[in-house]
């Protein structure tokens, strides 16, 4: 762990090992003009349930013992549900969630169909805002280890924090060039906040593009800025450090991959995940990874550096 030969004392903090690390950095077969696309394999950062959100669930689930109670919230086809019900039976606790309804893809029916096998019997609602306050009001009893939405908390940024490091150590040993920019899908925003972070930490200059994949009142630069922030702050409590500011203008943020609802497929974003999977194997979902595919391709195209593509998404644990 990167994260703990910088900052020792971060030690102490609960933690459970669920990842293997660090994920490896591929070079994409090239697409046409433009700069070379590199892509940071998350799919494989696990043996089971990989993914970005195994990397915050480390820390989120660094209390909990066999037997718990583990309570989440997301959409019907939530990654991060599914990730939390995989990883807390690891450890052998039993995860619930409170979720929502929204527009469905393959990948978001097959993620769906997985999660009810792993929570028998749980309710999926109608409105986002009502199973986010059902949960965090749920969350409040000390009967439950309660995760907020995507895990995107400062404890659970750490886990970026870490995947920062690791790729600038990535960088220095030779295994990729410095790419000029980072893509990847922007949700609830605790991905994009702990690399922003790290990276300031690592004295790296590297801006983040955030492909927007959801609701502006979850999916935003104000967000991702406000908790890479506040876990600054958890750090330098923690430590006794003083870190780096984060530079606001290392963050952007691009729309035009949304598809104007969470879930939503887009058919420029199925077509590049089609020639993906046809080049390389890889399996990207309609929900997050082959929108930032599409926002990584654009970006590209017009450089003459690298870029490099944050793949989130771990298809293994639909067809496992």
């Amino acid at each position: 762990m990167p994260l703990f030969d910088r900052f020792p004392a971060l030690r102490e903090l609960p933690r459970v090992a669920l990842c293997t690390l660090p994920s490896p950095v591929e070079l994409m077969p090239p697409v046409g003009a433009g700069g070379d696309i590199w892509i940071k394999r998350d799919d494989l950062n696990a043996a089971v349930g990989g993914g970005n959100k195994v990397r915050t669930l480390e820390f989120l689930l660094g209390n909990v013992k066999r037997g718990d109670a583990v309570l989440t919230v997301g959409g019907a086809g939530s990654n991060h549900v599914l990730s939390t019900a995989i990883h807390a039976a690891r450890l052998g606790a039993t995860a619930t969630a409170f979720r929502w309804r929204h527009d469905m893809n393959p990948a978001a029916e097959l993620t769906a169909a997985r999660i009810a096998a792993e929570m028998p019997g749980m309710h999926v609602g109608r409105s986002a805002v009502v199973a986010v306050t059902r949960a965090r009001l749920r969350g409040l009893s000390r009967e439950v280890h309660y995760i907020p939405l995507g895990g995107s908390s400062p404890l659970g940024a750490l886990g970026h924090v870490n995947a920062a490091l690791e790729l600038a150590a990535q960088i220095e040993a030779g295994d990729l060039p410095r790419p000029h920019r980072i893509v990847l899908p922007l949700g609830s925003g605790g991905t994009a906040a702990g690399l922003l972070l790290g990276f300031a930490v690592a004295g790296i200059d590297i801006p983040i593009v955030g492909a927007r994949v959801g609701p502006r009142f979850f999916a935003s630069r104000y967000r991702v800025l406000a908790l890479a922030r506040q876990t600054s702050g958890l750090i330098e409590r923690l430590t006794g450090e003083s870190l780096p500011a984060v530079d606001r203008n290392r963050l952007r943020v691009v729309h035009h991959v949304y598809g104007g609802a969470y879930g939503r497929p887009l058919a420029v974003a199925t077509e590049a995940a089609a020639s993906l999977h046809g080049a390389t194997g890889i399996q990207l979902d309609a929900t997050y990874s082959a929108k930032a595919f599409v926002a990584a391709l654009d970006e590209a195209r017009d450089a003459r550096d690298p870029t490099l593509f944050w793949l989130t998404f771990d298809a293994r644990c639909l067809i496992n």
